[in-house]
């Protein structure tokens, strides 16, 4: 069944531009976090065929709707949001730099989806911190993200900032290139790292050895996070409590601009309505696929935000499917939003 709490907000939050804005509570507006949404997302759950989490959060409210809220999915790269969390928060300290110059070289390199391997010759390239940011965030580039993690000293150091911001269901993830190893049942070789060599290594694993290592981690998963925890961060962060005014703007604009997944939350997004996400992709087996995500901020015209997270553990229905799963989760928010609207609260769980 789906699950909701009501909780009364006492911070502004962030407007459309990721900047702090006025008490959201004397806007007219209504919480989206009703019966209505209860029962379209007990619908969606019930109509699809896998393993599903969902959760909103009205960020203005803290209200919270949420199927399976509480188990623990597989992220993939929705881990990369904790990342940057880690990243701004040693920048607001003062212990990093965002135009720091790095170095990278071929032996940065990591596996799967890492567009900045082409930028990377025999001598190497040279960004900056920021850059490899956005391309964590924005391009889910996972050689970025390896970068990163080392930058700030390994896996331990991303859990260190989560504990710290009481961040509760959200685990660290090992590097991208470690994790993924894991999973499809390999020891890392940086080879992997070129052309199809991760792939036919993996295709030379048993494939029951393969199914065992899969399946494994979808029950326990390394890099796991529940729906409720990814949308009280996401909530915690647009209302400005994680990070710096700069750096919630920055984060938040990093997400606005990712170029993952157009056809997940985004496609049901109505007229006036903007989108700062981040997805997650797993790897696939035969039919079954694993850790297909999307969590993210949808803001309506009048700038309400809401917390969603839609997280697909494991499942063999295809791709459109799963994505008009997702866009029909947005379409419930936003339903809920202009019906809110129309009737200011009558409807709200309380």
């Amino acid at each position: 069944m789906a699950e909701y709490k009501w909780m009364i907000g006492r911070r502004g939050v962030l407007g459309a531009t990721g900047i702090l804005a006025a008490p959201a509570w004397a806007q007219p507006s209504s919480s989206v976090v009703t019966h209505a949404l209860n029962e379209r997302i007990d619908a969606l759950a019930r109509g699809f065929d896998g393993k599903l989490g969902i959760a909103v959060e009205d960020v203005r409210t803290q209200a919270v709707v949420a199927w399976n809220g509480r188990r623990y999915f597989p992220q993939q790269s929705v881990s990369k949001l904790w990342v940057a969390l880690a990243v701004l928060d040693r920048v607001d300290r003062g212990g990093l730099s965002l135009d720091q110059p790095i170095r990278i070289t071929r032996g940065d390199m990591s596996v799967f989806n890492q567009p900045i391997q082409k930028l990377v010759g025999e001598d190497g390239y040279t960004t900056s911190l920021g850059d490899l940011l956005s391309w964590a965030i924005s391009r889910s580039d996972n050689a970025a993200n390896d970068i990163l993690i080392r930058r700030l000293g390994g896996p331990a150091a991303v859990a260190a900032v989560i504990a710290e911001r009481r961040l509760r269901g959200v685990r660290a993830s090992p590097e991208e290139h470690v994790l993924e190893s894991r999973i499809a049942g390999l020891e890392w070789r940086p080879e992997y790292s070129f052309g199809q060599a991760f792939w036919t290594a993996r295709d030379q694993v048993d494939p029951a050895v393969r199914m065992r290592k899969l399946q494994r981690y979808v029950d326990h998963p390394e890099d796991g996070a529940t729906p409720k925890g990814i949308v009280r961060g996401l909530g915690r962060l647009q209302r400005g409590e994680l990070l710096s005014r700069e750096s919630t703007a920055r984060f938040i604009g990093l997400m606005r601009a990712a170029e993952t997944g157009p056809l997940r939350l985004k496609a049901g997004l109505g007229p006036g309505w903007t989108i700062a996400h981040k997805t997650g992709t797993g790897q696939d087996l035969n039919d079954l696929t694993t850790g297909y995500n999307d969590v993210g901020l949808l803001t309506a015209p009048n700038g309400d935000a809401y917390a969603v997270a839609i997280m697909i553990g494991e499942t063999r229905r295809p791709v459109p499917e799963r994505q008009a799963l997702m866009a029909a989760l947005a379409r419930a928010v936003v339903a809920g939003y202009d019906e809110g609207r129309a009737s200011p609260g009558d409807t709200a769980l309380r």
